[in-house]
């Protein structure tokens, strides 16, 4: 059997696509405190949703990639 090997510019190119998809989600949550009318406090209160939200966007975004990769490979 062949060892998998994952470089650190793959891990590091991960890390920032999960730091993008946290972004996305603190963003996602201010612009409804915002919108709603509803205290700053929730901005750290509501964490954990952030977090599973940010995790859900991520492997949302790891099927997409994965079906770009697939018809890519395909289309060769």
């Amino acid at each position: 059997m062949k060892d998998i090997v994952i470089t650190g510019r793959i891990v590091k190119r991960e890390l920032y696509v999960l730091l993008a998809c946290f972004i996305v989600g603190v963003l996602t949550n201010l612009g409804a405190i915002i919108f709603y009318h509803r205290p700053f406090t929730e901005l750290f209160s509501q964490i954990g949703y952030v977090v599973v939200f940010s995790v859900i966007l991520y492997f949302l975004l790891w099927i997409v990639r994965l079906v770009a990769l697939l018809i890519k490979r395909i289309v060769k």
